[in-house]
């Protein structure tokens, strides 16, 4: 996992898991926006005959994205299993503790080791807010890829504006007025705010990141930006495993 002062991402994430929920619950949009990403995965889930369908909210977190895709699910009639993954047992604590996710089989582990995890097929991949966050983003997206049944579906939604001068700017003012200000008063003292800002500005541009997703293995690449006031910055890719 990506260093960070004082740490990896997952523990950093650890120390500020009990303000995480009120953290986002603060950021304009934030859960309408990971619905969006949620209901486009699941229409992407191919046809799995005799079986219950299995979807994975890879970078769980404290369950934000999780719940959106199981709103997504009980919104489309798609009885499927559900497993959320992610690295801070802090976060996990937290996504447990969430009486809308009982069904959900939450499990820590390293997102860049799955086929190690006994998954079991898997027909589709949330990965919200986790692919800027990892080491190694070919290594994370090929075992993805690795997991996922023939014609099986990813979604990335994350934050993205090294393409765009005028998103860049806008990330900057998103940042010093409205992000690192809530942090310090939701989680004085941790550093995981400041890194958002510097990691999201690191991160692949759009269609650097599609590139990526098509070099790995994935076709049938798509994207959209969020509406409303984050457009430009927070985006959606989905792909495919070839069928």
């Amino acid at each position: 996992m990506t260093e960070l002062a004082g740490g990896t991402v997952p523990s950093a994430f650890d120390r500020v898991a009990r303000s995480y929920d009120l953290m986002v619950a603060l950021s304009p949009g934030y859960h309408a926006q990971l619905r969006s990403s949620a209901r486009a995965l699941v229409e992407a889930l191919p046809d799995t005959p005799g079986r219950r369908p299995r979807v994975v909210d890879l970078g769980c977190g404290s369950g934000a994205s999780t719940a959106a895709l199981v709103r997504a699910l009980d919104e489309a009639g798609v009885d499927a299993e559900v497993v959320g993954i992610d690295g801070s047992a802090g976060m996990l604590d937290q996504a447990r503790g969430k009486a809308a996710l009982a069904r959900v089989d939450f499990r820590q582990a390293d997102a860049e080791r799955l086929t190690g995890a006994e998954l079991g097929p898997v027909d589709g991949v949330l990965a919200a807010y986790l692919v800027r966050n990892v080491s190694s983003r070919d290594r994370l997206l090929g075992e993805v890829l690795d997991v996922l049944t023939d014609g099986g579906a990813l979604v990335v939604h994350d934050y993205s504006v090294r393409e765009s001068r005028v998103a860049t700017w806008a990330w900057h003012l998103t940042c010093w007025l409205v992000v690192i200000p809530l942090g310090f008063v939701t989680a004085p003292g941790s550093p995981i705010y400041r890194y958002l800002w510097r990691s999201v500005l690191d991160f692949d541009g759009v269609q650097g990141l599609a590139g990526r997703l098509r070099a790995v293995g994935f076709t049938e690449v798509e994207h959209r930006s969020a509406a409303g006031w984050q457009r430009g910055q927070v985006h959606t890719w989905r792909a495919r495993r070839p069928r």
